[in-house]
């Protein structure tokens, strides 16, 4: 197998680890705020993130749409904590309206997911389903070791050489 198809292979499965992603976004008045929540993530790696009205994050979401997310390796199980194995996304963050079909079918992954709690969430009336529509991001597996994946082809990854970078 080569180096780049076991990369593609861990990319593929790096997610799997994770029961929250860091989220980072921006505030009408372009402030940044930093925070998390759990997710789901569907086959077109679309994220979901069921989270209340009442934060900060949600108001910057409608506000403005564009968020980051950063999925990061454990520091325990880092080699080197300056090359922590990362994936990142640039989205754009749409509201599902509740009670859809769509809502439901997420609903339900969350509740696979994540168990009694919730049954709780889906009663209480600010909380909110936001679905993160990938259109690009970057794969770090180690030093001079990154990955560009754009929004044509999310599975794709293209190494990032020394000319890439400014």
């Amino acid at each position: 197998m080569s180096q780049l198809e076991q990369v593609q292979a861990e990319y593929e499965k790096f997610t799997d680890q994770f029961q929250s992603v860091i989220i980072s976004t921006v505030s009408a008045e372009g402030i940044p705020n930093a925070s998390y929540a759990p997710f789901v993530m569907d086959d077109s790696y679309n994220i979901y993130i069921y989270i209340s009205g009442l934060v900060t994050h949600t108001k910057n979401l409608y506000d403005n749409p564009r968020i980051s997310v950063l999925f990061i390796e454990d520091e325990n199980q880092a080699h080197q904590i300056f090359a922590r194995r990362r994936l990142s996304f640039d989205c754009t963050a749409t509201l599902i309206e509740r009670e859809t079909d769509h809502w439901q079918k997420i609903v339900e992954r969350f509740q696979n997911r994540f168990g009694e709690i919730i049954e709780v969430f889906r009663g209480l009336a600010d909380f909110r389903i936001f679905k993160l529509t990938p259109s690009q991001g970057r794969f770090v597996v180690g030093f001079g070791s990154a990955y560009n994946i754009s929004a044509d082809n999310l599975r794709q990854l293209i190494q990032v050489t020394p000319k890439d970078v400014k």
